[in-house]
C-alpha cells in the first residue's frame, strides 16, 4: 500500500547499464561452447530444464528438495553418448559434476538436492563416447561370434589412451594391463566403470551456464497469520504494544502457523491523515493509516513511539522464534509528507507544475497521504542503494521475510538489483508481492526475484475457474518462477463471497485454500471471527477497517474458527503431500458444486485426496472416478482412505466412490491414502 528511510550505504554497485546483471551472460537460445575443433563436435544439447526465459532469469526451487535437470542430448550416426551436470554454488571456482541418465527419446536427466538456499548456475556437458560405441558394438559382435583381433585392437588403444589420463600410476598401470588382456576384459564390468571415470572429453559440447535460486522451505510452503500491532490491546480505544502482541503468539502457534506478518510499524503521518472508514475528516483521536510511512519520529528504520523500541521489537522476535514462529514485515515503499525523506530527498519524487510533491492517485481516487517515489528520478542510484538499506536494516534486527506492498508500481529493474543483491547477501530472505495486477506482471515480478506472490484466488469461486487457475500456475512454465500464496481474505479484501455466505463461507474459503495451496494466509482476528461486514453494498472494504483505527476482537467467541484452523494446520503439517503444489491433479466428479482433486509428495509417501463443496449453503452429492492407478498405486487392490477431519476411515475400491455432504456437515472431506490392502480382513486388522 505506501514507501523509504535513512542512511545510504555505498555498497552494492549498480550497473547503470543493466543493473540486473553482466551483460551478454544470457541468450534467449541456448548456445553450445566446445573444447575441440568447431568442426569435429559432434553432441548436440537442446531444451536444457528448467530454464526461465531462455536463461534470462533464474529458475526457482528449494532447499533439500531433488532438483531433476533434464536436455535433449544426441548426435548424428548411432554413436553412444556421455553427458555430465555440471553445477556451482554462486561465488565458487570448483563445479560439481553428476553423471546424466538416458531418459527416452534423446532426453538426459539428473537429480541434485542442494541442502542450503543460495543461487547455483548449472550447465550441462556431453560427447561422443568412443568406448562406449566400441564397447556396445563389440558386445553385438561377440553375441554374434563375429569378432575379430582388429576390433580387440581397436578397445586396446583406448584402454591405453585412458592410462595417460590417469591421475595416478596406479590406475595408468592397471589401464596398460588390461589393454593387454583386451580380449578376456572387453566387456569386464570394472573397466566400464573406470573408462567413463577417465573419460575422452577433448570434443565435448557445453551448453551456456543456467541459473536456479534455492529458497528456503517456507517458500514452498508456509501457513500466514496477519494481525495489527496497534490492535494489541484489544479494547478497541488503547493503542497496542510489542509486548502485547507478544501475549498472541502463544495462541497463533496452537494454531499451526508458521509466519507472523505485521503491517508496517513506523511512525505515521499526520498530514492528510484519513479517519475512520477512510474518510477526509479525521478526528483527534484517529490513529491513521500504517501505511502512511513517516513522521518527525522517523521513516522506514524507525518504529511507531506508541508500539515501544526497537529493544522491544527485538524481544518480539526473539519470542516467536521460541515458538517456532517467525515475524515478517510490511515493506511499502511510498512515504508520508512528513516523512524524512520528504524533506532531505525532494528529488526522489514527482513534483507537479506549481511545485508541491505529486501525490499517489487511482483516478478518482486520491491519496493525499502518500507520496509514491519517482523511478525515474535522475538520482536514482542513491535512491535505490538507500531503499535497499532498509531490507539490510530490518535483516539485521532479525528479520528475513518481507510481503513488500503493491511491488508492480515501482520499477521491475530496481526488483531485481535489490532483491538479487539481499539475497546474496542473506539466502534465507523470502519476499512476497502483494501484487494484485495483471498476469504478465504478476509474472515479471516473480522473475525479478520474488520468492511468492498473492494470487487471484479471492476472486475464484467456480469449479471449472478454480481448476483452470490452479492448473496454469503449479505446472510448467510457470511453476518455475512463480509461487502463489493464497489468502482469502485481507485487510484490503472482504470478497462479496466472505459477506454473504456466513460462517459458513469463512470454513469453505479456509478449507480450500489451506488444502489445495502449500502457502496460504488469512487476516487473522477479522477471518478466525467471520468478520463480513462490508462499508458499503458492492464494494470489498471493510466496515470499521483496522487500517484506519484500533479494534476490539472477540478472540473467544464460541464461533470463532480457531480449533478447525489448528486441526487442519496439523492435518498439512503431518500430510506431506499438502506441502507441494507441483503435485496437484483434479479429478472427475459429477457435480459442479463439488471440486475434487489430490495431491502427493515427490517420493510419494504421502498421498491425499480431498473433496470440496463449493456451495457453502447446499448439500450436494455426487460419484468421484477415482482409482489406484489415478495415484500411481497398485490398480489391483483396494485403497484404505483416512478421512482426517473426521477420524473415520473406509476401504475405497475403483472406480471411485459416491461422496455426499450433509446439511450442517463441514464443506470438505480430506483423505490420507494410508496403504492399499488386499481384503477385508486386512483392513479389519490395520483397524
Amino acid at each position: 500500500m505506501h514507501e523509504s528511510d535513512e542512511s545510504t550505504s555505498q555498497s552494492n554497485n549498480i550497473d547503470s547499464r543493466n543493473p540486473a546483471g553482466p551483460a551478454g551472460y544470457y541468450e534467449a537460445d541456448m548456445r553450445v561452447t566446445e573444447t575441440g575443433g568447431a568442426g569435429q563436435v559432434r553432441a548436440i544439447i537442446e531444451c536444457v530444464s528448467p530454464q526461465v526465459d531462455g536463461g534470462r532469469f533464474p529458475a526457482k526451487r528449494i532447499a533439500g528438495d531433488p532438483i531433476r535437470i533434464e536436455a535433449d542430448i544426441f548426435t548424428d550416426g548411432h554413436d553412444r553418448l556421455a553427458a555430465l551436470l555440471c553445477w556451482r554454488r554462486g561465488g565458487e571456482d570448483q563445479w560439481t559434476e553428476v553423471p546424466m541418465t538416458y531418459l527416452e527419446n534423446d532426453r538426459w536427466f539428473a537429480t541434485i538436492t542442494v541442502p542450503e538456499p543460495c543461487e547455483i548456475e548449472f550447465t550441462v556437458a556431453a560427447w561422443v563416447d568412443r568406448f562406449q560405441t566400441w564397447r556396445y558394438d563389440m558386445q553385438k559382435r561377440i553375441e554374434a561370434g563375429t569378432d575379430t583381433d582388429v576390433d580387440y585392437q581397436i578397445g586396446a588403444e583406448l584402454v591405453l589412451a585412458a592410462a595417460g589420463r590417469a591421475k595416478t600410476e596406479a590406475w595408468s598401470g592397471w589401464f596398460r594391463q588390461i589393454a593387454a588382456e583386451m580380449r578376456s576384459s572387453a566387456l569386464d564390468q570394472l573397466l566400464d566403470s573406470m573408462m567413463a571415470r577417465h573419460p575422452d572429453r577433448t570434443l565435448q559440447a557445453r551448453c551456456e551456464a543456467l541459473r536456479i535460486t534455492v529458497d528456503p522451505v517456507l517458500a514452498r510452503s508456509s501457513a500466514w497469520y496477519e494481525f495489527f500491532p496497534r490492535s494489541a490491546a484489544n479494547d478497541g480505544a488503547t493503542h497496542g504494544t510489542f509486548r502485547e502482541c507478544e501475549l498472541r503468539l502463544p495462541e497463533i502457534a496452537a494454531m499451526g502457523f508458521d509466519v507472523v506478518y505485521l503491517p508496517p510499524i513506523h511512525p505515521i503521518g499526520t498530514t492528510f491523515r484519513k479517519g475512520r472508514n477512510n474518510t477526509l475528516t479525521p478526528d483527534p483521536s484517529d490513529v491513521g493509516s500504517p501505511w502512511a510511512i513517516g513522521s518527525a519520529e522517523g521513516g522506514h528504520k524507525s518504529v511507531h513511539p506508541h508500539l515501544g523500541t526497537l529493544e522491544d521489537f527485538r524481544h518480539l522476535v526473539s519470542t516467536a522464534t521460541g515458538l517456532g514462529l517467525r515475524i515478517a514485515l510490511d515493506v511499502a515503499f511510498q512515504v508520508s509528507p512528513d516523512h524524512p525523506y520528504a524533506k532531505e530527498h525532494p528529488e526522489w519524487f514527482r513534483r507537479r507544475p506549481d511545485g508541491t510533491i505529486q501525490y499517489a492517485e487511482n483516478p478518482p481516487k486520491k491519496y493525499q497521504d502518500i507520496y509514491p517515489f519517482d523511478f525515474e528520478s535522475d538520482q536514482w542510484k542513491a535512491m535505490w542503494l538507500e531503499l535497499k538499506s532498509v531490507f539490510d536494516f530490518w535483516i539485521a534486527e532479525g528479520v528475513t521475510i518481507f510481503r513488500v506492498d503493491n511491488p508492480h508500481t515501482k520499477a521491475f529493474a530496481f526488483w531485481e538489483w535489490c532483491i538479487g543483491a539481499v539475497k546474496r547477501e542473506q539466502p534465507e530472505a523470502l519476499f512476497l508481492a502483494e501484487a494484485f495486477t495483471r498476469p504478465k506482471v504478476k509474472y515479471r515480478l516473480a522473475k525479478a526475484g520474488f520468492s511468492q506472490s498473492y494470487t487471484y484466488f479471492p476472486w475464484r469461486h467456480a469449479k471449472q475457474e478454480i481448476t483452470d487457475y490452479f492448473r496454469a500456475i503449479t505446472q510448467p512454465p510457470v511453476c518455475d518462477f512463480f509461487r502463489g500464496n493464497h489468502w482469502p481474505n485481507t485487510p484490503d479484501i472482504l470478497t462479496e463471497f466472505l459477506q454473504t455466505n456466513g460462517r459458513t463461507g469463512f470454513v469453505q474459503r479456509f478449507l480450500l485454500a489451506s488444502a489445495i495451496a502449500a502457502n496460504y494466509g488469512i487476516y487473522g482476528p477479522a477471518f478466525e471471527l467471520g468478520e463480513g461486514r462490508p462499508l458499503r453494498q458492492g464494494g470489498e472494504e471493510y466496515l470499521e477497517s483496522e487500517k484506519f483505527q484500533l479494534r476490539k476482537w472477540d478472540i473467544d467467541h464460541k464461533d470463532s474458527l480457531r480449533v478447525l484452523i489448528a486441526q487442519v494446520n496439523r492435518i498439512r503439517r503431518e500430510n506431506s503431500a499438502l506441502q507441494h503444489d507441483t503435485t496437484l491433479h483434479f479429478h472427475s466428479i459429477d457435480n459442479e458444486d463439488l471440486l475434487a482433486f489430490s495431491k502427493r509428495s515427490p517420493d510419494g509417501s504421502s498421498i491425499v485426496v480431498v473433496v470440496i463443496n463449493l456451495d457453502p449453503r447446499g448439500t450436494p452429492e455426487g460419484d468421484l472416478k477415482l482409482s489406484a492407478d489415478d495415484l500411481g498405486l497398485d490398480p489391483n487392490r483396494a485403497l484404505q482412505m483416512h478421512e482426517l477431519l473426521s477420524g473415520t476411515r473406509t476401504i475405497w475400491r475403483a472406480p471411485g466412490m459416491h461422496i455426499v455432504f450433509e446439511s450442517g456437515s463441514l464443506p470438505a472431506r480430506i483423505f490420507a491414502v494410508r496403504r492399499p490392502v488386499r481384503s477385508e480382513r486386512d483392513f479389519e486388522y490395520f483397524l
